[in-house]
């Protein structure tokens, strides 16, 4: 299964393109769900596993994997179908969320899939697995439903949004007061525990949900003759977005000479040396991988010592 998954050298040159490739795979019966290619690891048969009964209901245990300690999650139970029963023969996709290592068993692995972002669409709004979809696309006519895996795994263990102690300077938490963000993430988890954050220091948090409805918000700001550059202490993007990712909305913010001054944020749940890369490649300031709120506040902190001449 691991011919299956192509080399990250050969999927960073999608970056830029506002293209994406992801894995197909089905949990219970015909129906195709899917996560982004970028985060898949590898694809293997489970090996021996590890049952921890006092566990989350959704994960069956753990597998010792390379050196590591992965915990296997149910992917149908927790989406809110029927549970998987595993076996010897089961399959398990190996991702890496938020720099973290995690296997969810899967009924079977289909393709990996070339898409346009601009193909993909937010999820129909409405009841049940819905809640657990980043969005939808259509693959040789065929609906795909798309995993808010960000989503899965929050619900397992909450993130702590909270600024540890300590960590931000008296002076710098009086100058935060006011100042204004713009969040973009198609993910509602991920914009809800960012912008706890940002707002527990006193910053405004404007919000888009995909980067084309945010470049749309820069623009009409800088049509209505605002400075955006001043405005916004930074932009924070999420990589992986329908419409417009991430990458794109920095190109084309770059591109714009009213708004080319912006600082931006690449947040994201990828993770790895990839992403350096690429922050390189496409014109964002940093990267920073989610969710850790201390990283949040040591950012805008850094960023508001730059600004104020604190340094």
């Amino acid at each position: 299964m691991s011919n299956l998954m192509s080399s990250v050298d050969s999927r960073t040159q999608l970056v830029g393109q506002n293209r994406l490739e992801i894995l197909l795979f089905k949990l219970r019966g015909s129906q195709l769900f899917a996560i982004n290619v970028f985060k898949v690891r590898e694809v293997l048969t489970l090996p021996k596993i590890t049952l921890i009964p006092s566990q989350h209901p959704v994960i069956y245990g753990v597998i010792h994997l390379r050196g590591m300690t992965v915990p296997v999650y149910d992917l149908s139970h927790a989406i809110g179908m029927r549970p998987i029963e595993i076996d010897d023969k089961s399959t398990i996709i190996v991702t890496e969320y938020n720099s973290s290592v995690q296997a969810f068993v899967v009924g079977a692995v289909d393709r990996i899939a070339n898409l346009n972002w601009e193909d993909i669409m937010p999820p129909p709004v409405g009841s049940g697995r819905s809640h657990f979809l980043t969005a939808i696309t259509r693959f040789e006519e065929r609906i795909v439903e798309i995993i808010d895996v960000e989503k899965v795994l929050s619900n397992v263990q909450p993130p702590v949004t909270e600024i540890p102690e300590g960590t931000l300077e008296d002076a710098v938490i009086e100058r935060a007061k006011g100042m204004e963000i713009l969040m973009v993430d198609d993910s509602h988890t991920a914009l809800s525990q960012a912008t706890s954050t940002f707002e527990s220091i006193g910053i405004k948090v404007h919000q888009a949900t995909d980067g084309a409805k945010g470049l749309a918000i820069l623009k009409k700001w800088a049509d209505d003759g605002e400075d955006v550059p001043n405005k916004l202490l930074m932009l924070v993007t999420d990589a992986e977005m329908p419409v417009m990712d991430g990458y794109m909305l920095t190109t084309e913010v770059r591109k714009d000479p009213r708004l080319s001054g912006l600082f931006v944020v690449l947040h994201t749940s990828l993770s790895g040396s990839f992403n350096e890369a690429m922050v390189k490649k496409v014109g964002c300031d940093a990267f920073l991988s989610k969710f850790h709120s201390g990283s949040l506040a040591n950012m805008v902190q850094d960023r508001i010592r730059a600004i104020s001449g604190m340094e």
